[in-house]
């Protein structure tokens, strides 16, 4: 089926337009509008109050259908943050600065953590060791390897790279293999939502960090953080939502924290933007939309976008610019890497132009595909690249 129509305002507003980076910014469907305005009726009413609804049915809602989506035991595990970056600092922040600190991690990595453990390694306690995802078809063996070593207090890797949209080695397959005092974090930025996914076996071993910017699609404000159930860790950089339950009691001896995921909880944030992921989970739940049925029609839709590249025969977007060509083992976004960063800088400027919004890092362009997309659509594509050629 097409679902065009549950995304009508943010269509009226690109007319005419081929919105091929979900994977940067997802169009928001309607009913995130209505849920909007919702939190603000709330706010309205309850004024101080609201705070009782959204932490005692607003709240619990939402980690249950997480806690569904991902296959994760309790959904207490959840905690939220309005980006990713404070829940990983948070993380970060539990490890003794004085102490030596060796981090494992890989270089495809988004500028959240590549920037911040750059800055990290600037301390001489701080060592970093970054195992390259290419050769892609290499990686998962160097991968469990540099895990094997056991040298690492902090193990750090996406569940899909957001500069390739490669799926990364399976997590039961390595994180097994790991020190049992290693803290693992997974970024499930570019996975949640789009990849069907099940942290059953693994959600009390690792912290698995995403939000509702791309493939939940209720926009940015609304990141979240599973927690091992027999964590202990206590963050530094804490805030009072972390204790909410005891505030009442008396502060003055040592900084205790929730039992539960909470306790990496921050501060007041503007949850607007669980109200609008909540709508999504909604309509999924109502319509019977899964993640393995956005999967399969996602799937559909790369295959016609294959087709599409085949018949305009653009020199610069042949199969061989593709990344990687296990095309099954792809998240919901392709990579294509050009010679020069000028040519793609120049190419994406002519598509959008044209009316198809791509967007790219150095020399590589990517297409990514939505619920919202149509496998008729990339004949526009098409056209649009055989004028190019032309």
């Amino acid at each position: 089926m097409s679902f065009k129509a549950q995304y009508s305002r943010f269509f009226a507003a690109h007319t005419a337009r081929l919105h091929c980076a979900p994977h940067s910014h997802h169009y928001w469907p309607d009913v995130t509008r209505e849920a909007q305005l919702t939190y603000w009726d709330d706010s309205a009413r309850g004024v101080d109050h609201k705070w009782d609804q959204i932490f005692g049915e607003r709240v619990p809602a939402v980690q249950r259908q997480l806690a569904e989506l991902l296959s994760v035991p309790d959904p207490s595990q959840f905690v939220f943050a309005a980006n990713t970056h404070e829940l990983l600092y948070r993380v970060l922040s539990c490890f003794d600065p004085a102490q030596p600190l060796s981090i494992l991690t890989t270089d495809s990595e988004f500028h959240s953590f590549s920037r911040q453990v750059r800055r990290l390694s600037e301390r001489p306690t701080v060592k970093v060791q970054v195992v390259p995802t290419e050769p892609f078809d290499t990686f998962a063996t160097r991968w469990l390897e540099a895990v094997k070593q056991h040298q690492h207090q902090l193990i750090f890797a996406s569940q899909v790279f957001y500069n390739s949209g490669v799926i990364g080695p399976e997590l039961t397959d390595w994180i097994a293999h790991a020190h049992a005092e290693a803290t693992i974090v997974v970024d499930g930025y570019h996975g949640c939502g789009a990849i069907p996914t099940s942290l059953v076996n693994v959600a009390d071993r690792i912290f698995y960090v995403a939000g509702s910017y791309k493939y939940l699609q209720a926009g940015e404000g609304c990141c979240f953080m599973t927690v091992p159930r027999n964590c202990t860790l206590r963050p530094e950089y804490t805030g009072w939502f972390a204790d909410f339950a005891n505030l009442a009691k008396p502060q003055q001896a040592q900084v205790e924290y929730a039992s539960d995921g909470f306790r990496f909880a921050g501060a007041t944030m503007d949850y607007t933007a669980l109200y609008r992921l909540q709508a999504v989970l909604d309509w999924w739940q109502k319509d019977g939309i899964t993640v393995a049925s956005i999967h399969a029609h996602v799937q559909q839709l790369q295959q016609a976008f294959r087709d599409a590249l085949t018949e305009a025969q653009h020199p610069l977007l042949q199969c061989e610019q593709l990344l990687h060509h296990d095309l099954n083992h792809h998240g919901h976004f392709y990579t294509y890497r050009l010679p020069t960063a000028e040519q793609v800088t120049e190419l994406a400027a002519q598509l959008d132009q044209r009316g198809i919004a791509t967007d790219y890092r150095a020399n590589r362009l990517r297409f990514g595909f939505a619920m919202y997309h149509d496998v008729e659509d990339f004949a526009l594509l098409r056209d649009v690249l055989m004028q190019l050629k032309a």
